[in-house]
Formats: structure tokens, sequence, C-alpha cells
């Protein structure tokens, strides 16, 4: 072999190493340690917890129900349609993250599920707020139940809301903003605080995907 020959093999070799590193950087599935999800507002339970037995309508007419969980990552909002600000923000949010994991890593968007849970049964009928859900995401599940059902699955999850009068003879409802992670088990592995960004969403989703 001639030392241009030589040189040119190496020179090739080398640019394929590179471009090799390139694609992995680019592909590889990103897991971060609690320690770095915890610094992004992602807080995870140092066990799991089980949820005991529910079932509340879902706007497909079908249960949102322990079944309903088994096998997928679902990220739980407690909302309502109504919501100025931080509902529609947070949805907005699941639902770039939806778009791009079906981009990105399609088998990993079947298990990505996102879930909006109203805390306004009075105003948000189960029609409402599947239409409301979907509007981010055709894939999303709307779920709308009487208030003491939506009340006891809330406190499984440490979630709480309230009807607060808005000074106009009308209302609006307080409630807790986070993102509640469900793991494929359907037990209780943690939640996202607010402000809520699809990086972190998507973020936590891959390095919780990548253990389980």
């Amino acid at each position: 072999m001639t030392p241009i020959a030589r040189t040119v093999g190496l020179c090739s070799i080398f640019i394929a190493a590179v471009v090799g590193m390139f694609v992995y950087s680019v592909t590889r599935t990103p897991e971060l340690s609690d320690a770095e999800l915890r610094e992004k507002g992602v807080f995870l339970l140092p066990t799991p917890r089980e949820l005991t037995a529910f079932s509340l309508p879902a706007h497909d007419g079908g249960d949102f129900d322990l079944a309903a969980l088994q096998g997928k990552w679902s990220f739980l909002f407690f909302g309502f349609t109504h919501c100025p600000d931080i509902c529609p923000t947070s949805m907005s949010e699941l639902g770039q993250v939806e778009r791009e994991l079906q981009q990105a890593y399609p088998e990993l968007a079947e298990r990505f599920q996102g879930v909006l849970i109203t805390v306004d049964p009075e105003r948000d009928t189960l029609d409402l707020v599947g239409r409301y859900a979907q509007a981010f995401s055709p894939r999303f599940v709307g779920v709308s139940s009487d208030r003491d059902s939506t009340a006891a699955f809330a406190s499984q999850v440490n979630a709480v809301f309230a009807k607060m009068p808005d000074g106009d003879g009308g209302y609006t409802m307080d409630h807790t903003g986070n993102l509640v992670i469900i793991n494929p088990y359907g037990h209780y592995h943690g939640f996202i605080k607010l402000p809520h960004t699809a990086e972190t969403i998507r973020l936590a989703y891959l390095s919780l995907a990548a253990r389980i």
C-alpha cells in the first residue's frame, strides 16, 4: 500500500468514526439520573406507590382505571377547560412532546400517554373535556367524573382542587399544577413541577422509559 493510499484509508476511518459518534449522539436515548431530573423539577418517589382500584369515565366511552394505565408511561394533568393559562400551556407542552416522540422515537411514542382529568365536572362534560384534550393531541384522553370520585383518585397522587368564587358571580378552580407520572405497572412514580416545558417532559420520559 502506498503512503497516499494509507493516508486516505486512515482519513476514511477517522471520518467514519466521527460520523458514527455524531449519529450516536443524535439518536441515542438520553438518560438522566434522579439528581439531574430533580434539578429540572422532576421528583421521583423513592418507591413507586401502588394505586387502589378506581374507575372514572373517559371521553372515548371506556373507563380510565388501573387497566388503562398498564404498559404505558402516563402523564396526568388535573385541570379544566375554562382555565385561562396554566392548563392550556401545560397541555400544549405535553402535546409537543407527543409529536416529537412520534418523529424521533415512534416506538417509545406508543408507550406515552397524556391524560387530562377535569377538576370542574359541573362545566366539563365528557364530550367537552375529550375535545379539549384531543386539541393538543388526538391520542390524548379526557376524563370527567363527579367531584367526589375525582377527589378520591386525586388524593392518591397528591393532587388537590377547590372551587373558588371569582367575584363576578361565577367561579374558577384552584388546583395542583403538577404533572403526575404513572409508570407502566400503574404505580404513582413521581411528578413534574410547574412551569412545564416540552424539553423537561421529554427528557423525563426518555430517562424513565430507558429504565423500565
